[in-house]
């Protein structure tokens, strides 16, 4: 696969090209653990969902929890991805000190997903497939706790053993954009299949970055740093902007990289050497004694794939074709699906009013989406209800309203809710179509304006500012199309 490019760093000898591959941690959904029943409930006093299992108590054997390996399996065919029919779990050697068992469960050479594919947009319409490798199930460690003794760390396992989806990308990646793009799109999609509900800020997805450079035009990748546990879209887009530019300056001054982990400091924008990176074999892998290959059937797969909802790209194409809207609307809409969901609710709602989809698109995204974002909510928490803003649309398309009107209307629902098209019967907000009522104010704005006449009659577009007189001397209240035709009448154009 050859990977889109991406913007250059311009170093004092040349240029120098980013290569970036990820490794994105995503919590399964699901009520109880991979290998246990104790629950997965986010916000449990310190350990209290922990079970025998987790707490690796002698004699206590893993059992697998289908319900992680369906989500596993889901999220592989919405990557577009081969989906192994047998896989193995195997141990992972390190020091955990906040996993009691000393090893971590993981899948190393057969894991249950193989290599797949995501397409992500860029700006300028532009966009780039990066290469999935693999996704395989792992469970996560617990939580040390550093605070809360002078002298002691205390360790809370309540995510000990919770079921990881690891999606390992191909070093397709080429700037900080297309990483952040592609983090966003993966997040959606696994929001999509329900698999996992990306809250990063709960740490349900995290990722780790691995960058490296090179000079323009080579082939060998250069040394890559991995930056661990980013759970911020912003944050990875910071932390690759600095760690390249470091591995340049390092590399232009005559020094090596060092192959490490990192972390990223927020605060100071910068990286920080963590430890020396790990291979393979210092894990000393091997298949786990205790957990038989994990295998399933053709109809097994195939069972899941025929349950698998509308993913992103698939809604985008339909919304672009049934409702003519543009591919950057379209985008916007499916980004997250409750945005699509409502969306949807709205169009339903006037299913039988033949109104145009691009309308409410326009509603949607321009005065719905625009007034949440300026105001720091999400969909869920939206004052205007899909019905209320469905009826505004339709008392637009029926031309009981002006567009202006529309935004007063929007603005009294949003503050003061109740039933729009009862707000407009009360408040005396109905556009006027009456000619006779609107044609003193026309005569009048023509004879106050003899210059304009003149230049409107030489330039016939300039008829849009009497519109704009007249729509302000009614309070929005007049009929723009009458009043435009009204105009070209009175001014014999």
């Amino acid at each position: 696969m050859t990977a889109t490019s991406g913007k250059l760093i311009k170093g004092a000898t040349g240029d120098w090209e980013v290569v970036i591959g990820m490794e994105v941690h995503a919590q399964v959904t699901s009520n109880s653990k991979l290998f246990s029943g104790a629950s997965t409930a986010f916000g449990g006093d310190p350990n209290s969902h922990v079970s025998l299992v987790d707490a690796a108590m002698p004699g206590m054997l893993p059992v697998i929890n289908e319900e992680c390996v369906r989500q596993a399996v889901r999220t592989g065919l919405g990557l577009n991805a081969r989906i192994n029919l047998r896989s193995v779990f195997d141990r992972k050697n390190y020091f955990f000190p906040d996993l009691p068992q000393g090893y971590q469960i993981s899948q190393y050479k057969s894991p249950i997903v193989g290599e797949g594919e995501v397409t992500v947009e860029l700006e300028g319409g532009k966009t780039a497939t990066i290469g999935i490798e693999r996704l395989h199930l792992e469970q996560d460690a617990g939580k040390s706790l550093h605070d809360q003794s002078p002298s002691m760390s205390f360790v809370d396992l309540n995510r000990s053993g919770v079921a990881l989806m690891e999606i390992v990308s191909k070093p397709d990646i080429r700037d900080a954009e297309q990483a952040k793009a592609y983090v966003t799109k993966l997040r959606s999609i696994l929001r999509y299949l329900g698999t996992c509900d990306g809250d990063m800020e709960k740490g349900s997805l995290r990722a780790d970055v691995n960058v490296s450079v090179r000079r323009f035009g080579e082939i060998e990748l250069g040394t890559r740093c991995e930056i661990k546990n980013m759970n911020s879209i912003n944050f990875i887009g910071q932390a690759i902007e600095y760690e390249a530019r470091r591995q340049v300056e390092i590399l232009e001054d005559g020094g090596s990289i060092d192959q490490e982990t990192r972390l990223f400091d927020p605060n100071k924008g910068e990286t920080r050497s963590m430890r020396s990176k790990e291979e393979a074999h210092d894990y000393r892998y091997f298949p786990d004694p205790d957990l038989l290959p994990l295998e399933f059937s053709e109809a097994f797969v195939a069972d899941l794939k025929a349950g698998l909802p509308e993913l992103p790209d698939q809604k985008k194409a339909r919304f672009i074709a049934d409702f003519s809207l543009s591919p950057y609307d379209a985008s916007v809409l499916v980004a997250e699906r409750e945005s699509a969901e409502f969306y949807e609710a709205v169009l339903a709602k006037l299913a039988n009013r033949g109104r145009d989809g691009k309308l409410a698109a326009n509603w949607v995204i321009n005065e719905l989406f625009g007034r949440l974002n300026k105001e720091g909510r999400d969909i869920a928490a939206s004052p205007v209800s899909f019905e209320q803003l469905a009826t505004i649309v339709d008392l637009i398309g029926e031309g009981t309203i002006s567009g202006k009107i529309a935004k007063d209307l929007f603005e009294i629902v949003w503050q003061e809710g109740g039933d729009p098209r009862a707000l407009v019967e009360t408040r005396g907000m109905k556009q006027v179509t009456d000619l006779g009522a609107i044609e003193k104010v026309v005569d009048d704005i023509i004879a106050a304006n003899p210059d304009k006449v003149a230049q409107a009659k030489a330039k016939p577009q300039l008829v849009a500012w009497f519109v704009g007189q007249v729509m302000k001397s009614s309070g929005g209240k007049a009929n723009p199309q009458a009043v435009n035709e009204l105009l070209k009448s009175k001014l014999g154009i």
